[in-house]
């Protein structure tokens, strides 16, 4: 029933993001501090990779029975805090056509062209606020224009609801700790991925419009997320082929876009970037307007 074998692991994930949130709910309060801790970030890190879980099953549904689907759009959407049909109007349909420019609800540049440190972090509320009236507007229009989706749709709003009302009822202290935090964390990394992936780089260029993380231990945990051209070449192609995608289109991607190195990207550009300036990512999108500009007042003068 599983559309691709490679989904085995995303189940595992799944099964693993439960079993911590189940163990740490049970047993938290009488774990050492140290096994706590561990447990606690790990239920962190599979909370980002849910939000990469999310993403795939928008894109390329995991199931080929529709019912299978549905209940794993409800699983996915109580472990990611927000129903995972947003993604339809502001990602598949926006994002997607648009690839960073206007009228793209995610666009990077939509308050800055800088790329460091306070507008990384600024951004997911940013582009989570943009995305608002997108996400409303296509439920409310569902229902006059496909009840059937519609309710489907309201049915993870409820589901959310519900689970996050019930966790806090049981315990206020934990579902703040192990079912509300996990799910913003969620919500705020896949803003920050779409940010990286996209800041400095030239929306108006076929193979220069991502940037790629292409090292592999992040691509196994974040199931291929970090090849990031790949994915806006072929939208509906699987996860698992993205690797073998990219590596066509390497060759191709200016250099600067292709970091191996999650980590030293993140330290070099946010953090050594402040100091020094060979460090940040260079803006390949006001080069292009620059190089447009400069055309335009050369024209002018030929023709004066």
């Amino acid at each position: 029933m599983l559309r691709y074998k490679a989904d085995v692991r995303t189940i595992i994930f799944l099964i693993i993001t439960a079993t911590l949130l189940v163990v740490l709910w049970q047993y938290g309060s009488e774990m050492s501090t140290p096994v706590w801790v561990l447990a606690y970030t790990a239920q962190l890190l599979m909370a980002v990779i849910v939000s990469t879980m999310v993403h795939n099953h928008q894109h390329l549904p995991m199931w080929t029975v529709k019912w299978l689907n549905i209940l794993t759009d409800n699983i996915l959407t109580v472990f990611y805090g927000f129903p995972v049909f947003a993604w339809i109007p502001t990602h598949n349909s926006n994002h997607h056509v648009h690839i960073n420019k206007e009228p793209d609800y995610t666009k990077t540049y939509m308050v800055s062209e800088k790329n460091n440190l306070i507008t990384l972090l600024t951004y997911p509320s940013l582009s989570g606020y943009m995305q608002q009236k997108a996400v409303w507007g296509y439920f409310t229009n569902l229902w006059s224009q496909h009840r059937r989706k519609f309710y489907f749709h309201m049915i993870q709003v409820v589901v959310l609801l519900s689970w996050i009302a019930a966790a806090f009822i049981l315990d206020w202290k934990k579902a703040l700790l192990y079912v509300f935090i996990p799910q913003q964390l969620s919500l705020f990394v896949v803003l920050i991925f779409n940010y990286i992936q996209h800041i400095h780089a030239d929306e108006e260029s076929e193979y220069n419009s991502s940037r790629n993380m292409t090292g592999h231990l992040l691509n196994f945990l974040l199931l291929n997320n970090g090849l990031h051209t790949a994915h806006h070449a072929s939208p509906g192609l699987h996860w698992s082929k993205l690797r073998e995608k990219h590596n066509e289109l390497a060759p191709k991607i200016d250099p600067r876009l292709n970091e191996d190195n999650f980590a030293w990207y993140l330290f070099r550009v946010y953090i050594l970037g402040i100091f020094i300036p060979s460090c940040r990512t260079h803006n390949m999108r006001l080069d292009r307007l620059q190089q447009t500009k400069s055309k335009r007042v050369s024209n002018k003068a030929q023709l004066a």
